[in-house]
């Protein structure tokens, strides 16, 4: 199980934007529904803090990306176990899930990274190796221009199977023109990426006991 922890950076300047962040959330997720695996929603914890509880480690990723395009928020992702049964809200959860994602979040904070995001879980190494991950890919969608958003945009909003041709036309721009701002903007590249990063998030919640049971054959 994973614990989201996401806090505001600079409220104090900015004013309170978690019921933006709420709403931007549920707007940018709108067009392929509900989130699989978020078992309890994200919702206000304290000051201008949210938190999540998610059994779905795709959908961590999918989300903490997501986070990290909208800006001004630190991202901290927890992994372990939770107590159960779970209360009602996400706030009320107690665990070690709930432990590592406070950790992750206060380390997200720090001024020295560049990507504000990080990932701490049961298993030490794994949660390293899948922070190294998200904070590439984050850093790497940092980069990209409005033109390659706006190319990747009409992709996820479209139907599946949409080509290329349909976005370009959908756009105003010739197909070279989306093929090319989709290499900039190294669209294929995450793609690839991503379930790297789900992998080790999967492998960062697993107990000692968890890692204990493993048959030889899973780690091959």
């Amino acid at each position: 199980m994973w614990v989201m922890t996401i806090d505001q950076q600079g409220s104090r300047v900015v004013g309170d934007r978690v019921e933006e962040f709420l709403a931007g959330l549920a707007a940018s997720t709108a067009g392929s529904g509900a989130l699989p695996g978020v078992v309890r929603a994200f919702e206000r914890t304290v000051g201008d803090e949210v938190q999540a509880v998610v059994a779905d480690a795709t959908t961590v990723v999918d989300i903490a990306l997501r986070v990290l395009r909208l800006g001004g928020w630190s991202v901290g992702i927890g992994g372990g176990a939770v107590d159960e049964p779970l209360p009602a809200t996400a706030r009320a959860g107690s665990g070690a899930a709930f432990i590592h994602a406070r950790t992750a979040v206060e380390a997200a904070k720090s001024r020295m990274r560049v990507v504000p995001l990080a990932v701490r879980g049961a298993d030490r190494d794994a949660a390293a190796e899948a922070e190294g991950v998200l904070m590439l890919i984050g850093a790497s969608a940092a980069r990209r221009t409005e033109a390659g958003w706006a190319v990747i945009d009409a992709l996820l909003s479209g139907p599946a199977g949409l080509r290329q041709e349909d976005v370009a036309t959908r756009l105003g721009i010739t197909q070279q023109a989306v093929s090319q701002r989709l290499r900039t903007a190294l669209w294929a590249e995450e793609l690839a990426a991503r379930p790297a990063a789900a992998r080790l998030l999967s492998l960062a919640a697993r107990t000692r006991e968890d890692r204990d049971t493993v048959r030889p054959s899973e780690h091959l």
